[in-house]
């Protein structure tokens, strides 16, 4: 079986930076890749030309074996592409439950109509719910986005994206700005679907302990170009990583 999603050779300029540096790497079905790197490697770079936020220079990105290079983010969503930003990635003024209900309604495939749609349809609350109820938020269903927390936020966008059910899950610092009480929420979520074996999982983050828990495969960015791919501990141990990424000179 092939790959469920791919780059080959993706890149991007801005003027005459090179951020992302004809990076060519497939990821299965089953596995979860973290990827990892220096800041300003161009690893948020490089999951935004993957999910359609920023449009590539070169080179492609195919999802289930399509081109996708030239879709929309909005169209490689309904592919099968889900995408947790750095930064959330809500709608301020709806509540928690209402942000969630238009995800599940538009995987549907019944519009964004609040209203009209959802009085007939309680087997969709209640899965909203559910999805809520993942990521311990239920009990705050009737607050204003906006009103949450960062870190509850940050839950709530996991949520929206758990309910898009993607075959591709794509974490950017899924755990930045949260308490450490607030942690383990994520990571066991991230955990379960991992369990599942077959959703493609990509992860970007900074924490070492985080990526050792829950990586298949690493591969390092540095300064846009990828400079090691491999299972966890190889990649950890590599002279190019321990320079690159922790800042230990080579001998």
């Amino acid at each position: 079986m092939g790959p469920v999603l791919e780059t080959r050779d993706l890149t991007i300029r801005f003027g005459g930076h090179v951020a992302v540096n004809a990076v060519s790497c497939a990821f299965q079905a089953g596995t979860l890749t973290a990827i990892v790197g220096p800041n300003g490697a161009g690893k948020t770079t490089y999951f935004n030309l993957v999910s359609g936020q920023l449009p590539a220079s070169a080179g492609h990105v195919l999802l289930f074996g399509e081109d996708v290079t030239r879709a929309p983010a909005p169209l490689r969503t309904r592919k099968g592409m889900g995408r947790a930003f750095q930064l959330t990635n809500l709608f301020p003024n709806l509540t928690v439950s209402e942000n969630v209900r238009l995800a599940v309604q538009a995987h549907a495939g019944m519009g964004l109509n609040l209203v009209a749609m959802w009085t007939r349809h309680r087997e969709l609350i209640e899965k909203a719910e559910s999805f809520l109820s993942r990521v311990a938020l239920l009990e705050r269903r009737h607050t204003l986005a906006a009103a949450l927390s960062h870190g509850d936020q940050r839950k709530l966008e996991v949520a929206i994206l758990l309910a898009l059910e993607p075959e591709v899950f794509m974490f950017d610092e899924p755990t930045a700005g949260m308490s450490v009480d607030e942690v383990p929420v994520i990571l066991e979520l991230i955990h379960g679907i991992k369990a599942q074996k077959d959703k493609t999982i990509l992860l970007v983050e900074h924490k070492m302990d985080v990526v050792r828990s829950l990586a298949d495969r690493i591969i390092v960015l540095h300064q846009g170009s990828l400079v090691a791919d491999g299972a966890p501990a190889e990649v950890i141990a590599s002279p190019v990583v321990q320079e690159a990424y922790l800042g230990v000179a080579r001998a």
